[in-house]
């Protein structure tokens, strides 16, 4: 977003009033990316065995109560305000006290009230991908913690390195329209760190666990894929100059050509085409035009999107070759498809929307390949050891994972005391009988993942 992009940018949004119409787009921005974290939350949802549906619809909407009430208090100010080192802001915003109902964010025409509730929704969203990768195994008091102290620790400092003014990423010129580094790498390097305290789930690898609702999962897609278009075009902060269109137009392409090169891919190893596979795609496009939707024409944009969609789709299987419990697949496709969408920007940036800044293959060099590479793997690493070391301290302090009893039976019941569906107005026992011994609830015998894991579940089954 521009905040983090003036270093290359050769757009001038010098502000000297309130634009109604600026505003107006930002607040219904704000409103699409707030609808992102409901999204995914069915979109996770769908993807996990019966028993844990809720749990996995909680992780993401605590992180609307927990991260908003942090935002308010000092996240926005430790963000956005004034630079101390490059690394973190100052408590200019402590609060969000004393700040004037048409106060303008610094060089724009929307108001900082605006602003904020627009960032808010992207800092409510980062630690909710986390959870996908922690499903069916988490504390949930330890997991509201965890968003607690993870947002304080990670999120804040690397937005303010990517987006404040003064980070040091925003000052070498790192390229990220929309979060590529600070919401999907910095999510999928949490994620790999939490789940290496974690440990694997009871029968991973031998137990099935495939999707018990799949609708479920094409409506959460359905809503990110919707949201997105907030999430990406509203980050231009304004549409006078034409670039938010452009961003907005590239987010459809890429997720497109994405669907389609995942399909492909599933079809050319699996056999088939699969809804869970057009979900995932979709998915992993949006993720990989994150960062670079402002950057790249409309062909570099389903370059963009062919490659992601080829390499997430890979990528997912790699849990099952190096043996670590990536649930919902956030590593392999926010981490994966963060990097790729960021390090593509080294390539693909025409130098035609948001800044002159050309990639390789339109004769900039490997400059900018380099500073998206710095940008990208030293969140990367922050967030890996940091969330590492988080997730420790959280599971010394009051134990991050459940027993064993409560995973088996079910972390529905054991955290929230209610199940998602109720089968007893179908009618027919849910019960023992001497005959057929337990009878479990539709779904109840499948669980999680995406088609390469479908795949690795049919050996199982076999």
């Amino acid at each position: 977003m521009p905040v983090g992009l003036s270093a290359a940018s050769t757009v001038s949004l010098a502000a000297d009033k309130l634009d109604t119409g600026n505003t107006t787009f930002m607040i219904i921005s704000a409103a699409l990316v707030m609808v992102m974290t409901p999204g995914l939350a069915f979109f996770y949802g769908g993807m996990v065995r019966v028993k844990s549906v809720l749990n996995m619809l909680m992780m993401s909407f605590i992180s609307l109560g927990v991260v908003t009430i942090l935002w308010v208090l000092y996240g926005f100010s430790l963000t956005f305000g004034t630079d101390a080192g490059g690394f973190i802001g100052k408590g200019d915003y402590l609060g969000l006290s004393g700040i004037g109902l048409t106060e303008l964010w610094p060089g724009y025409t929307i108001p900082i009230y605006v602003f904020a509730v627009f960032q808010l929704m992207f800092a409510v969203i980062t630690p909710a991908l986390i959870s996908g990768a922690l499903a069916d195994r988490v504390k949930f008091t330890a997991w509201t913690l965890f968003i607690t102290l993870w947002v304080t620790v990670v999120y804040f400092p690397v937005a303010h390195w990517v987006w404040g003014a003064g980070g040091w990423l925003f000052e070498l010129g790192v390229i990220d329209f929309a979060g590529g580094t600070a919401v999907h790498i910095n999510a999928g390097a949490a994620a790999l760190g939490a789940i290496l305290v974690l440990g694997k789930r009871i029968g991973f690898k031998k137990d099935p666990m495939r999707p018990h609702n799949l609708p479920l999962v094409m409506l959460g897609a359905g809503l990110l894929w919707f949201g997105w278009f907030g999430f990406n075009a509203g980050s231009w902060l304004g549409v006078k100059d034409g670039v938010a269109g452009v961003a907005f137009f590239n987010t459809q392409i890429a997720t497109a050509a994405a669907m389609l090169g995942w399909l492909a891919f599933e079809r050319i190893r699996h056999g088939s085409f699969t809804t869970l596979g057009a979900a995932s795609g979709a998915v992993a496009g949006l993720v990989a035009i994150t960062p670079a939707c402002g950057a790249v024409s409309p062909m570099g944009a389903i370059a963009v999107g062919v490659i992601a969609g080829v390499l997430c789709a890979w990528a997912v299987g790699l849990k099952y070759r190096f043996g670590y419990d990536d649930s919902l697949d956030v590593i392999g496709v926010h981490l994966v498809g963060g990097l790729t969408g960021s390090l593509l920007i080294g390539l693909f940036a025409s130098g035609g929307v948001q800044s002159d800044v050309k990639g390789l293959f339109y004769g900039g060099g490997f400059d900018q390949l380099g500073k998206q590479a710095i940008g990208a793997f030293s969140v990367l690493g922050y967030s890996f050891v940091a969330s590492y070391l988080l997730a420790k301290i959280v599971d010394l302090v009051i134990g991050f994972r459940a027993t064993a009893d409560e995973e088996t039976a079910g972390v529905d019941q054991a955290f929230h005391a209610e199940t998602a569906y109720d089968f007893s107005a179908v009618g027919g026992s849910l019960g023992r009988t001497p005959a057929t011994g337990p009878v479990l609830p539709i779904g109840e015998e499948n669980g999680s993942g995406t088609t390469e894991n479908q795949a690795e579940q049919k050996k199982v089954d076999a």
